[in-house]
């Protein structure tokens, strides 16, 4: 599956704990990546820069949905559903 042409979800819902060029603490979740034009492309796709938790993540039927507002509920889901707090880690 290829990504949908102006979604970005995946840039935007989950947090990124590695370094992202022009963001060297990584990004929270929620908060959009600075990589991620204005029609949602991303500027490092491809790059060495990119950071391997971006890399690994693949399209698939279950994650995207059929619209940009699903990918980024489920993302956003798989978020909260892995953050520290929500698994009883500290």
């Amino acid at each position: 599956m290829k990504c949908r042409v102006d979604c970005g979800a995946c840039c935007i819902a989950p947090s990124i704990s590695s370094p992202i060029p022009g963001m060297p603490q990584g990004k929270p979740a929620g908060v959009r990546c600075v990589k991620l034009t204005p029609d949602n492309r991303c500027r490092i796709h491809g790059r060495p820069d990119r950071p391997d938790v971006c890399v690994r993540l693949r399209p698939n039927e279950e994650m995207c949905g059929q619209a940009a507002a699903q990918a980024l509920a489920w993302l956003t889901a798989l978020e909260e559903a892995t953050r520290p707090e929500a698994s009883g880690e500290d």
